[in-house]
């Protein structure tokens, strides 16, 4: 029995510096790759490419899964053989691939900084080299908002489709408000879920101040400026109310630069009654008229199937080959260090 207890000691032992030993060289490989990292991206340009795929054929093969799945295989094979003798049929007789209007939709997922921006830039730069006037661009925007310059930045690269005649239409599935209903707006056509949020047309600002705490420890921050606004509220120093009351009227000028800007796009809107910072649920979004239609971005686009070809376009950055080894040798050793239970 004492034999037994060593052997399972010395187990973990072993295993205890098998752990320790992963660990060192797991940190070791992550400096080297981060330096080797940095030195690649002073010789190489950021870069990626365009991914494509066509919805129509997403949808072709969903339904003939489902029909294959129904039909015995040899009314299944009756069928595809039906269909591909209209679809050559139409081809022919319509002049298919030269004159069928495109539908190009692209994904924005916003967050605080609209991080995304430069892929929507990339993505319609490449959309309007090969866009026609009777085509159409349609964005699928999930956004609660964040901060100005980003969604500012996002909103003006949506005006460079419609500068370009190209209709462009906004599907909110779940949320587009603040800084996302700024992108929204831009827009010649608006659709929305029943129980999507829009709206919150409004600036919010809120800053943590820990003078007090500071003072009563005996702390003191010398908050040195030049300019008489060139800090109004800080978090450190003690805010009077001159900073305060400056802090306040830039908030309400770029309030109404934002309703502006919603009124210049959707001049249908009361703009008193829509820029109270409040956001309704697409029902209510329709009756302020921030909308145009009821509808969820997966019924509008397999209607535009119909009469369409609909192109999914994204942005994919590439990854360095020492970039993808790193992720592949960290998700290993988590995978290794997860089995013998040490995270």
């Amino acid at each position: 029995m004492p034999a037994s207890v060593d052997a399972m000691e010395h187990v973990y032992d072993y295993l205890e510096f098998l752990a320790k030993a992963v660990t060192i060289v797991a940190a070791v490989i992550a400096v080297i790759g981060m330096a080797a990292s940095f030195g690649l991206r002073r010789h190489a340009a950021e870069g990626g490419y365009i991914d494509v795929h066509q919805l129509n054929d997403r949808f072709e093969d969903m339904q003939r899964a489902l029909q294959h799945a129904f039909l015995s295989p040899a009314e299944f094979k009756k069928l595809i053989k039906h269909e591909d003798r209209a679809h050559k049929r139409a081809q022919k007789a319509k002049g298919h691939a030269a004159s069928r209007r495109r539908v190009y939709v692209l994904d924005f997922d916003g967050d605080l900084q609209a991080s995304k921006v430069d892929h929507l830039r990339n993505e319609i730069t490449a959309i309007l080299t090969s866009a026609r006037e009777n085509d159409e661009v349609v964005v699928r925007i999930e956004s609660p908002g964040g901060m100005v310059h980003g969604y500012g930045l996002a909103a003006s690269q949506l005006e460079r489709v419609r500068e370009r005649k190209v209709r462009l239409v906004t599907a909110v599935d779940k949320v587009a408000a603040s800084g996302g209903y700024l992108m929204a707006c831009v827009s010649d056509h608006i659709i929305a879920a029943p129980f999507a949020l829009l709206g919150s047309i409004g600036v919010v600002a809120q800053i943590p101040n820990v003078h007090r705490l500071l003072k009563k420890h005996d702390v003191d921050v010398e908050v040195l400026t030049a300019g008489k606004y060139k800090r109004t509220l800080t978090v450190f120093g003690e805010n009077t109310e001159q900073g305060r009351a400056k802090f306040v009227e830039e908030l309400e000028d770029v309030h109404t630069l934002f309703q502006e800007f919603v009124q210049a796009n959707r001049p249908q809107v009361s703009i008193e009654e829509i820029a109270t910072g409040e956001a309704w649920y697409g029902r209510r979004a329709l009756q302020h008229h921030l909308i145009d239609e009821l509808s969820t971005s997966d019924a509008y686009l397999t209607k535009a199937c119909e009469s369409a070809d609909v192109f999914e376009i994204r942005w994919v950055e590439h990854k360095k080959p020492l970039e993808r080894l790193m992720a592949q040798f960290f998700a290993g050793a988590r995978g290794l260090l997860a089995r013998v239970g040490l995270i």
